[in-house]
């Protein structure tokens, strides 16, 4: 199957410093990928070049057959790369409603109407309903985002995403900070978006990591040092040596 998201020989100087350092990596529709590796490895500042929030001094991101490298962060949204963030970045004092309304009016190149009344438009009231609905969270709809809890709102950050109808799906750290009560419902929802939709996800948690991975990229000092599978990559000894370690060892007796 041909790549939907396509990076090739990304570079990025920070002075002398390479903290992305030719790092290269493919996705086809219906792929899910996990980026891991240590604090310091590159992990944010790779996200950040490929969605458009800082330009590379060399290499190229495509996108759909597309060259998007030059591209900024709407435009990159506009073709079908989307990314949620490791913190909300919700308004406090709007409803899950009118949030999702917003996403699929600027989707459409409509978000001047917006407080014309999403209401009186039946077609956005009832996309926003069916992905509230998805998501679990369609009792929440009237509700402000300030009166709902965090785990709620992240669920609400996934219904945005899909509201934008990406293509490739950038997830960072989506269960970080959820109540262990609540990540169920995280992993579920992740379980659950289409099969046709190519996803990246960045965490920590290598037990998420390994219940949706069916493919691990490991970064270490701005350069990949695996690609694989996640069976391999806890027996790989650079892996273990710069980010597994212990966790490895358990996994292998387990």
């Amino acid at each position: 199957m041909s790549a939907i998201f396509d990076v090739r020989n990304l570079k990025k100087m920070f002075g002398g410093l390479a903290v992305t350092n030719d790092v290269s990596l493919s996705m086809a529709p219906g792929d899910r990928v996990a980026l891991i590796g240590p604090n310091g490895a590159g992990k944010t500042t790779f996200v950040n070049l490929v969605t458009g929030n800082i330009l590379p001094n060399s290499g190229t991101v495509t996108l759909g057959g597309e060259d998007v490298t030059r591209l900024g962060p709407t435009e990159r949204v506009r073709r079908g790369l989307v990314r949620s963030f490791q913190v909300t970045r919700l308004f406090s004092e709007m409803t899950p409603e009118e949030h999702v309304a917003l996403a699929i009016l600027q989707r459409e190149g409509r978000s001047g109407k917006m407080f014309a009344s999403h209401r009186a438009m039946p077609d956005v009231m009832n996309e926003a309903q069916a992905l509230l609905a998805k998501l679990g969270i369609a009792q929440l709809a009237h509700h402000r985002v300030s009166e709902i809890a965090y785990g709620q709102q992240r669920l609400l950050e996934l219904a945005l995403a899909l509201a934008l109808k990406p293509k490739v799906l950038l997830l960072d750290e989506p269960a970080a900070g959820v109540p262990q009560s609540d990540t169920a419902r995280i992993e579920q929802a992740i379980a659950d978006l289409p099969s046709d939709l190519a996803v990246l996800m960045i965490e920590h948690d290598m037990d998420l990591v390994f219940r949706f991975a069916r493919r691990v990229i490991v970064l270490a000092a701005g350069e990949i040092i695996f690609d694989g599978s996640p069976d391999a990559v806890t027996k790989d000894a650079r892996v273990r040596q710069a980010y597994l370690g212990s966790y490895a060892d358990a996994r292998s007796v387990a």
